[in-house]
């Protein structure tokens, strides 16, 4: 039977993880007619969910401290106290920094620019967090996006404000219950870390038996 075309039929969901994050991919399914979400790499850091978590921010310092070989975190500048109101900024140790410029353009955006007295860096007990070699003839440099500078949204700022919503997480999380036992059992338990073979038709071939047996396996417990 035919589909009634005067039905307005719900679009599907399509949600895929931050390594399809690009503009391309954006750009490409924001023509497709698809419900999507696709999480960028900062997704989990502006989920308010996992902002007290300790073992989130724990294993999260562990894999950090194995990438940069026991190496400090440095500071970005979300751990500079910026006031807007007075043009204002004080660093991690507490120091204030000083007004080194305004207005400035960078991607077509306005910065405002601060920077930390020297001798004030030079003596600093955080230095190693803050800066890559000890300075010389300037102290550390942060700056900080003006408001009035916004431009068009474009499609990964588009992405970010539907994933954030409540509608988005909601949506996002169901892969947790339908996508990732999915790939969980066919690496872990089948055992399949990689493909072994090459070209597209033996790829496919080998993926499609995999998810058969999987699948077959589904139909048998939903039957027991």
């Amino acid at each position: 039977m035919k589909p009634n075309n005067t039905t307005l039929a719900k679009p599907t969901a399509f949600t895929a993880d931050s390594g399809f994050n690009s503009d391309e991919n954006l750009a490409f399914m924001s023509t497709s007619g698809f419900d999507t979400y696709i999480a960028d790499n900062q997704f989990r850091k502006r989920n308010p969910l996992f902002k007290d978590s300790e073992t989130y921010h724990t294993e999260k310092e562990k894999r950090r401290l194995t990438r940069s070989k026991g190496k400090p975190r440095r500071f970005t500048s979300l751990d500079f106290h910026y006031d807007k109101d007075t043009q204002t900024c004080y660093c991690p140790a507490g120091e204030v920094m000083w007004r080194s410029g305004t207005n400035l353009i960078s991607n077509h955006k306005q910065y405002t620019r601060f920077t930390g007295y020297l001798q004030d860096c030079q003596a600093c007990p955080l230095q190693a967090q803050c800066m890559r070699k000890a300075p010389t003839d300037r102290g550390r440099q942060v700056q900080f996006i003006n408001d009035e500078s916004r431009k068009a949204l474009n499609y990964g700022d588009q992405m970010k404000i539907k994933i954030d919503s409540p509608v988005g997480r909601r949506q996002y999380g169901k892969r947790l219950g339908c996508i990732e036992p999915v790939f969980g059992n066919i690496t872990t338990n089948k055992g399949m870390n990689k493909l072994t073979l090459r070209d597209q038709t033996k790829v496919n071939a080998q993926w499609q038996l995999y998810c058969l047996v999987h699948n077959i396996e589904k139909l048998r417990s939903s039957m027991d």
